[in-house]
């Protein structure tokens, strides 16, 4: 019975930074993968980037490599999404998402994931 809840989108312009934090009830963030998505519409979901779990391990796509990090705090029960640098093309509504049983690995591929918040927008716009 996992419940996500993002928060932190908004508004910035290129260059800027955001960000975003998800909200877990009903599991420890530490013990379950999570993973942020970006949607765009007309086009084909993005995975952004993993938390994976217990070991802390790291995922990003490509696209946001040397510019997002991803992090948790137990104490808060939160995954946040730090976003630097940003492009035109990060633009879209961003989600964060977790699967029962937990992710051993990291996946990018939202199929995976069966629990997922009600996503945040965010838009870059000069």
């Amino acid at each position: 019975q996992p419940r996500l809840v993002e928060s932190g989108g908004g508004l910035a312009q290129p260059g800027g930074s955001l960000r975003l934090s998800c909200t877990a009830s009903g599991f420890g963030v530490e013990w379950y993968s999570i993973g942020w998505f970006r949607q765009v519409p007309g086009m084909d979901q993005e995975g952004v980037s993993c938390l994976r779990r217990n070991t802390g391990g790291t995922n990003y796509a490509d696209s946001v490599k040397g510019r997002f990090t991803i992090s948790r705090d137990s104490a808060s029960n939160t995954v946040y999404l730090q976003m630097n640098s940003l492009k035109l093309e990060d633009t879209g509504v961003y989600y964060c998402a977790t699967s029962t049983p937990p992710l051993v690995r990291c996946p990018l591929s939202g199929r995976q994931y069966d629990f997922w918040g009600q996503g945040t927008p965010v838009t870059v716009s000069s």
